[in-house]
Order: C-alpha cells, then structure tokens, then sequence
C-alpha cells in the first residue's frame, strides 16, 4: 500500500515530473515552395492551359490568366505546395511537356511567410 501512496504522490504533482515545453506552431510547419512557369518561344498556350487545369487543379479562367501572365511578365506562379509535392509537379509537368516537344521550364522557389 506505502508503494500505491508514492506513486499517487509523484503522478500528482510534487518535483517528481519532467517539464513539457509547448512546441511553437510556426516550426511544425512545412516550408512552402512556388512552382513557376517559364515563357518560351515554343511551348503553345493551350497546353500551358491544359498543364495549369490538369496537373494544377486551376479552373480553366484562372489558367487562361496565369497562361497569360507567363506570355506577358516571362514567368507566373502555377502553384504553392511542399517541397515534395512542388518538386514531383516539376517532375511530372517537365516530363510531360518533352513528350509533347516542348521545352516549357518550371522552377520552385521558397515562399517567406508573412506575418500574421
């Protein structure tokens, strides 16, 4: 019974107990990575648009926009996502875009974190 009393003591408090630090919710979060198209002379603007609807889940008004800004500004966001998912859209759009024989270039970049 003495044994039932000091493991009651110790679980209940007393300086028995090791400190729990609360974590910061900003360091479990994942880095998030741009994926951007590049403009070329060659790749068409309707399989930017197909890429952008079918490999980046944009509605085709938004595609068509930022299809636009690739043509006018050189270069557009596609998307934000993690390193992982950022670099296997690279991967895949890349490999999609040689064997239509295009030389459509995508990038990634880090994205700072505003504030809140």
């Amino acid at each position: 019974m003495d044994n039932d009393k000091d493991l009651t003591h110790s679980h209940t408090g007393g300086e028995t107990g090791a400190a729990v630090k609360e974590a910061d919710p900003r360091l479990d979060e994942p880095k998030r990575y741009a994926v951007f198209l590049h403009n070329d002379d060659y790749t068409t603007m309707e399989f930017v648009v197909e890429v952008l609807t079918s490999d980046f889940s944009k509605p085709q008004v938004e595609a068509v926009g930022i299809m636009l800004k690739v043509h006018e500004e050189g270069k557009a966001v596609a998307g934000i996502y993690s390193f992982d998912i950022a670099e296997s859209k690279i991967v895949k759009v890349t490999e999609k875009a040689r064997r239509a024989g295009f030389p459509l270039k995508l990038t990634m970049e880090p994205v700072e974190r505003s504030e809140s």
